[in-house]
Formats: structure tokens, sequence, C-alpha cells
């Protein structure tokens, strides 16, 4: 045990004092996000004891307020006001990601992997600037549902089909799109795959009951029926945008005209959020039917597409595509984990930077040219990589004629 403390420590520590910065960059306040509007209500039913007023006003991530509610109820104990409850909330989804990470530097000491790659592996678990826009904007829910998805993978890798099914139905409560990870999670089990789905599915059950009930009782919209529509949200960083059409005054919740942004066809907001569950068998399937054992990768495969698919995409939504992503690489190479820092840097680049120098149109087309790249890569990864292997070895022959030619 000693031994153990000793050389965990420092990873520890250094999570700790991540936390501790994520916390003091992203979670002073919330008056400007999402949290204010969709989240406030219901806790604020919750902690005066109104628990059905608590589930009426659930948003459609009703879920993931269910698992942080003892959380919310914590700052009672010492008078904290709101700020304290939204802190009290969102710092364990900071935890849980530091929990993840210093895992990852144990398995990476355990493989003698460098210092350098231990740290850049942390370093994006637990203090990835797409997690700070994440806190700010007030989605911390996002990094807990990457963590759930990813340590369910990593379980059933193990053969824990009990624990893989608890963490992927608490990961399927805290936001509906962990579905895609589905797939992954069953295909990574050596067996008792039924057993992991009942499980999964009896705790997302458990949950999303009480959340169901306001509607079924009472006649009010929950937030798991609220849940289920697109609305009227349609954002430039998805591969539907250029579908859309210009003509109508688009404007966001503050009243704001978003200026050069189009308006989605019908049938888009309709089929574009089951669509993206949908395709996560097929590809589960057609992974498990060649053989290819990478569940982690395919993880980040479907966490991408999700991403290229929803016309709700904003910055923190590639979050837990990038924590697979890291997950993938760091356990898989010996060098530092480079693919998931350069994801990072883009993701920065398309939905902060991009925004402000460019018009809307633009931005779609740049997340395109980033988007498609990656995801015929990621496929390539996924299904065919012996071709990938085959190339890479093609032109690293190329490479070690070219000098010999030139003389």
């Amino acid at each position: 045990m000693y031994t153990r403390l000793r050389e965990g420590g420092p990873a520890l520590l250094a999570a700790s004092l991540g936390v501790w910065m994520m916390t003091f960059l992203g979670l002073y306040g919330f008056g400007w996000n999402d949290y204010a509007t969709e989240v406030t209500p219901a806790y604020d039913a919750l902690v005066g004891g109104h628990v059905w007023r608590f589930l009426t006003l659930a948003p459609g991530y009703g879920g993931s307020l269910e698992l942080r509610a003892p959380f919310a109820l914590l700052p009672g104990l010492w008078g904290g006001r709101e700020v304290a409850v939204y802190q009290a909330v969102s710092i364990p989804c900071l935890i849980a990601a530091a929990l993840l990470g210093a895992w990852l530097v144990g398995q990476l000491r355990a493989r003698r992997h460098s210092l350098l790659a231990r740290a850049v592996a942390l370093g994006l678990c637990v203090a990835n600037p797409v997690t700070l826009y994440a806190l700010q904007d007030g989605h911390a829910e996002e990094l807990l549902g990457a963590v759930l998805c990813v340590a369910a993978v990593l379980v059933a890798q193990r053969g824990r089909a009990g624990w893989a099914g608890l963490l992927l139905g608490l990961a399927i409560v805290n936001k509906e799109w962990a579905l895609v990870a589905a797939g992954p999670v069953l295909l990574a089990l050596p067996q008792r795959r039924v057993r992991c789905a009942a499980i999964a599915a009896g705790v997302s059950v458990c949950f999303y009951a009480p959340l169901m009930a306001p509607a079924l009782l009472g006649g009010h919209g929950g937030g798991a029926v609220a849940a289920t529509g697109s609305g009227a949200i349609f954002q430039p960083w998805q591969l539907w945008w250029f579908l859309g059409s210009h003509g109508q005054l688009v404007r966001d919740a503050f009243g704001v005209v978003k200026v050069g942004y189009r308006t989605p066809p019908g049938w888009v907001e309709s089929i574009a959020h089951p669509l993206i569950v949908a395709l996560a068998l097929p590809a589960t399937l057609l992974a498990a039917r060649r053989g290819r054992r990478d569940p982690l990768l395919l993880l980040a495969f479907l966490l991408a597409l999700r991403c290229a698919l929803d016309p709700w995409d904003t910055v923190y939504y590639p979050l837990p595509f990038l924590i697979a992503l890291l997950a993938w690489e760091a356990l898989r190479f010996r060098r530092p984990p480079l693919l998931s820092l350069c994801a990072s840097v883009a993701v920065w680049l398309v939905f902060v930077v991009a925004p402000e120098r460019l018009g809307a149109d633009a931005q779609a087309a740049l997340f395109a040219l980033v988007a498609v790249p990656t995801l015929v890569a990621l496929g390539a990864a996924v299904y065919a990589p012996d071709a990938l292997r085959w190339c890479a070895r093609t032109r690293s022959r190329r490479g070690a004629t070219r000098p010999i030619a030139t003389l």
C-alpha cells in the first residue's frame, strides 16, 4: 500500500492541483451560461425540499441532475448559496476526470512510458482547455459522461460485466448521447454481455422513471420529455449546415441576432439525434464481424461522428471524443499522446478562434475540412488498420529510397 501511494502520489497531487485550477478558472459564476436558465430552477426547488417540483423543472439532461443531487444539498450544511451549489455539483465531474487521469498515469508508469508522455496525458485529461469552456458554459456533466463511458469500456476489457453495466447505465442517465457507448462496451466484454446490458437498462430506468412521472401523472412536461426534440438550434459546426437556408432572422437565447446563421430543414431536426444513436449499431456490428477488438478507438469514432451529425454541436460536445481518443492513444503507443493534443488544439481553433474571425458559412466549411478527414482516418483505423499500416510502410520505404535517388 505504501509503495502504491508513493508511486501514485505525485500524479494524484498534480491531478488535485488541476482540479483546483479548473475550479478557479471555470466555476466562479454562472449568470451568463446554460446552468442559470436550465439547472438553477430545479436545484433551487430541490434545496428548498420540493422534490416533485425538482423533477418537473429538470431539463432534458435531468438524469445528470439526479446523479449530482446529493452534492447540491451539501452547501446547505454551511449556509452556501447558489454559487456554492453550482460549484458543489460541478467539482465532482472534475474529480472523476482527475481519477481517470491518475489511473492513466499509473498505467503509463507501469509500462515505462516517459515522464513527458505521462504529463501530457494527465494534463489533457484534467486541464484540457475544452473542459474549461465546458465549465464556463455550465456543462460540467459533459466531462462526467466522457469519463463514465471510457471507464465502462476499460472495465469491460477486464471482463467485469457488472461494473461495466453500472458505469454504462450511469453514463446514459447522465446524458442520452452515451447510448452510442453501449456497442463499444459490449464489444469489449469477453462474455456476460446480456448481464451488462440488463444492468445498464435497469440503472437507466431507475433514474428516468422519476423524471417521467410529472408528465405521466401531473400533465407537466418533465425533463425527460423535453429531451426528445432538437428545437431550433442549428450551429455551423456540423455536417448538415449547408442544407439549411438563409432568409430568416436567427437569435440566440438572449435575443442577440446571430449574423449569417441558417435555419434547418424540418427533417434534419427530426432525424439527427435518432440517427446518431442508430448508426452506432451497424458500426459496432461491422467492427465485431471484422474481428476488430479495439473498443476504445470505436468509442472515439462514434463520439466524433456524434459531433459531426449533431445540429446542436458546440465547443464542449467534442470533449467526450477527446477523452476517449486520449485513453486509446495513451494506452496504445509509447510516445506522448500527440494526436489528442492536436485534436484539442483543433477544437479550440474551430470553436473558439474561428467564430471571432470568420462568418458562419466559413466556420462550417472549416469544421467540415477538419471533421471529414478525421472521421475517415478514425474509420480506417477501426475497420481497415491493415491498410493504414501498409500505407505507413509504403511511405517509409519511399522516404528511405529518396536520398539514394537524389544522389
